[in-house]
């Protein structure tokens, strides 16, 4: 009865994280969120598929189980302060110079939960529940912007609600394996420039004198899975290896919603007589795969008070999520967005030190890639490779309650972007350069029955 009720209260947990993800607005200065622990924040996530006593390794590798103590619970939550700011120019499809502003912060600062919970099963098994969210990114710049017909806003959320079970062959070797649903909310919108499109042809239109809207949203549920094992050379040594794998999103139920110029039905008069059955507010469909990934881990005890751990992930993007096609269900073409990512790498290192009985100091730095190049860089996605500096604390009060807190700082570059005219903006370019900043503050609360 005691177990019965503990995972009730952790499934209401869930449910209750879940309403706030579903509603919230996640984002961060990269795609792939790893904000899913306070105390793998304060050492730049290393350690995340090895170290003991945190239960986000349920999510990352579920054979590293076996380094967490009895029936718990955790909740994490991170707080992630992201701006990006444009500074450039655009032009016509005429040539002549964009009108527009820089748009403005296109970033905001958005709340990211976790919640987990970890229950032994006999001696050798255990099984875990974990709800993150491990894909993530907004991006909404103000309104007329330069680079309006490139992007106004982008929305894309993953979460993801993940069932782990793991077995202990012996005190050294565990193998373990999760399955977890992926509900996948997605939300694109641009400006179009129908003055460029109907100028020469219509009396009245010239480029940028007619802009319309449009905005496309869809969602999606997928299955995915996590694979993993966790070998321990001697007491002191941990090494962890773990696999998860690229979930296909197939929207098939999606709205593409056509905004005309507010010129009294005269443009959308037009285009009915012209273009019929394009234009038009309409359903679509499109495949968007969030890629695989495998994380290497080490964590290392060199005495009573310092462990020492390290990270290395690889990211498929190149085969995952290199353009996204969407099929509108009316006589509209095919809309191509080419991202053009290619793979990448994460490599952190960490320690912690135990300064007393209840507190544990941390640190962390990392490398931090981007899946972007120059050559295909957007305004939906300003992202640029990134250096982690990451310092944390823990506290614990008693046997069976656990604080933990973390910040990082990220060190960017500013990223170029050149987009050229296409067919998708409608002839225009623009040319310039980002300002990205990114900070992350974490909490997180353990507790044990």
């Amino acid at each position: 009865m005691h177990t019965a009720s503990t995972l009730a209260r952790v499934t209401a947990l869930a449910v209750g994280i879940a309403g706030v993800l579903a509603v919230g607005h996640v984002h961060a200065a990269a795609f792939q969120l790893k904000e899913n622990s306070a105390k793998g924040l304060g050492r730049a996530f290393a350690g995340s598929g090895s170290a003991e006593g945190d239960a986000s390794i349920i999510a990352v590798n579920p054979a590293g189980m076996r380094q967490l103590e009895g029936t718990q619970v955790q909740g994490d939550l991170s707080a992630i302060s992201f701006s990006a700011k444009f500074k450039g120019n655009g032009r016509k499809a005429t040539g002549q110079p964009q009108t527009g502003g820089d748009g403005g912060d296109a970033g905001m600062i958005a709340p990211v939960p976790a919640a987990y919970f970890h229950m032994p099963i006999g001696e050798q098994a255990h099984f875990g529940v974990s709800l993150t969210a491990p894909f993530g990114f907004k991006t909404e710049y103000d309104n007329g912007w330069v680079g309006r017909y490139s992007g106004l806003k982008t929305d894309l959320k993953a979460i993801d609600l993940g069932f782990a079970a793991s077995y202990d062959v012996n005190p050294y070797v565990s193998f373990g394996a999760s399955v977890f649903v992926e509900h996948l909310t997605i939300e694109l919108s641009n400006n179009i420039d129908f003055g460029t499109a109907l100028a020469g042809r219509v009396p009245g239109y010239t480029p940028g004198s007619a802009d319309g809207k449009l905005t496309v949203e869809g969602d999606n549920n997928a299955v995915g899975w996590t694979v993993g094992g966790l070998f321990s050379p001697d007491e002191n040594t941990h090494i962890g290896i773990s696999y998860r794998s690229k979930v296909e999103h197939k929207i098939t139920g999606g709205d593409a919603t056509f905004n005309m110029p507010n010129d009294s039905g005269r443009t959308a008069a037009i285009l009915a007589a012209t273009q019929p059955g394009q234009f038009v507010s309409t359903s679509g469909k499109a495949t968007l795969t969030l890629p695989a990934s495998a994380t290497f881990s080490v964590t290392h005890n060199v005495n009573d008070r310092w462990t020492v751990m390290g990270d290395v992930t690889r990211t498929a993007w190149s085969t995952a999520f290199d353009k996204v096609t969407i099929d509108y269900a009316s006589a509209q073409a095919d809309s191509v967005l080419e991202f053009g990512y290619r793979d990448t790498t994460f490599v952190s290192l960490g320690a912690d030190y135990k300064l007393s009985d209840t507190v544990t100091l941390r640190g962390g730095i990392a490398l931090d890639q981007t899946p972007t190049t120059n050559a295909h860089r957007d305004v939906r996605v300003p992202d640029t490779s990134r250096k982690w500096l990451s310092l944390g604390v823990g506290w614990t009060p008693s046997a069976n309650l656990e604080y933990n807190f973390g910040y990082t700082h990220l060190f960017t570059s500013d990223p170029d972007v050149a987009i050229g005219p296409t067919t998708n903006n409608q002839g225009n370019s623009l040319v310039g350069k980002y300002k990205v900043r990114g900070d992350v503050l974490a909490a997180s609360v353990n507790y044990k029955f």
